[in-house]
C-alpha cells in the first residue's frame, strides 16, 4: 500500500514531464522524485513513464491512475483551503502574489508597515506576470491587472488602468516610428499603426518596468500602464499628448472562495485594498507629464 506521498510525486512527474522540474515544485531532491516513482514501478510491475524527446510521457498504465491522482490531489487542497478559512489567528503563513513592478514600487513599503503590526504574519512572496493557482494554495492572495478574473475567485476591483504612449523627450528622428511592444505581441499591435507612421519593431520585452527603462534609453515609444512613469517621475520619460481610451484592464485583489473566513487572509486583504486605492489617481493616470 503506497501512501498518498507516493501518488505526490508520481503526480508532479505527470504534470511537468520532468523529474527535475517535478524535484523543483515538491522542494526535494531528483534523486528522491525517481526513487519514488521506481518504487511504484517496481511494486506493482508496470511502467508509468515513457522516456521522449517531449519529455517523460504517461504509459497506460500511468494514464489509468493520472485522473484518480489529480481528484485526490484537488481534494486535499480543498481541505487545506478549508481549514485555513476557519482559522481565526492573526498569524501564519500568507501565499501572496504580485508583479514585481507593483510590489516595487505601489507595495512594499506598505506591506512592510503591515508585517510590523502583524509580527505574526510571515509573507511567501511570488512576484510573477501570470495568475498562480490558488486552488492548489500557490497563492491565498493575488494582486493582479486583468480584464477576466477567473469565475472561481473572489475580486475586488480597485479601478481601470489607463494607459499612455511614451517616449524619451529627445528620441532621435528617423524615417520610420521606433517601437517597443510586448513580448507576446507577435504583429504590430493596433496603436502603433493607429497613432503612427511606419513603425518599426526596436525592442520586445516581457517586464514592465524592463518596457520603461527601454523607453528612457531612447529604443523608442511604448504604450504603458500610466502609474510605472508617473510614480518613477523620470524626465527624460514623457507622455506624448495623445488620447488612449481607458483600459478593460483592471487592478483586482483576489483570493479563492474557501478563504473568505480566514482572518489573516482578511486583514491582509482589506489592508492592500486600502493601500491600492489610495492610489487610483495613479492607475488612472491622474499625475502623467505630457510632452
Amino acid at each position: 500500500m503506497h501512501n498518498w506521498d507516493d501518488f505526490r510525486f508520481f503526480g508532479a512527474v505527470a504534470e511537468t514531464g520532468s523529474y527535475s522540474k517535478a524535484a523543483t515544485s515538491l522542494g526535494v531532491n531528483h534523486s528522491t522524485v525517481s526513487r519514488r516513482v521506481q518504487a511504484m514501478e517496481v511494486a506493482h510491475g508496470v511502467k508509468l513513464f515513457e522516456r521522449t524527446q517531449y519529455g517523460y510521457q504517461l504509459t497506460e498504465a500511468g494514464a489509468s491512475i493520472f485522473e484518480i491522482v489529480q481528484q485526490l490531489q484537488d481534494k486535499t487542497h480543498q481541505a487545506a483551503r478549508i481549514l485555513l478559512g476557519q482559522d481565526a489567528r492573526l498569524e501564519g503563513t500568507i501565499n501572496l502574489t504580485m508583479p514585481n513592478d507593483m510590489f516595487m514600487f505601489l507595495m512594499a513599503e506598505p506591506l512592510k508597515l503591515f508585517s510590523d503590526q502583524h509580527p505574526g504574519i510571515t509573507f511567501n512572496l511570488l512576484v510573477s506576470k501570470g495568475l498562480r493557482n490558488m486552488a492548489n494554495r500557490e497563492a491565498d492572495l493575488a494582486v493582479r491587472v486583468t480584464a477576466t478574473p477567473p469565475d472561481y475567485l473572489i475580486g475586488t476591483k480597485i479601478t481601470h488602468i489607463q494607459h499612455g504612449l511614451y517616449q524619451r523627450e529627445d528620441l532621435a528622428q528617423h524615417d520610420y516610428t521606433p517601437v517597443i511592444i510586448w513580448g507576446s505581441e507577435s504583429n504590430l499591435p493596433t496603436w502603433t499603426t493607429q497613432y503612427f507612421k511606419n513603425p518599426k519593431v526596436i525592442m520586445r520585452v516581457d517586464d514592465l518596468y524592463a518596457m520603461h527603462q527601454a523607453v528612457r534609453a531612447g529604443f523608442g515609444i511604448a504604450r504603458m500602464p500610466c502609474f510605472i512613469p508617473d510614480i518613477v517621475q523620470d524626465e527624460k520619460v514623457v507622455r506624448l499628448p495623445v488620447d488612449v481610451p481607458l483600459s478593460d484592464f483592471a487592478v483586482w485583489i483576489l483570493h479563492h472562495q474557501d478563504l473568505r473566513t480566514s482572518a489573516k487572509i482578511n486583514q491582509c486583504r482589506g489592508y492592500i485594498k486600502e493601500v491600492l486605492t489610495a492610489q487610483k489617481g495613479v492607475f488612472s493616470g491622474e499625475y502623467s507629464r505630457f510632452q
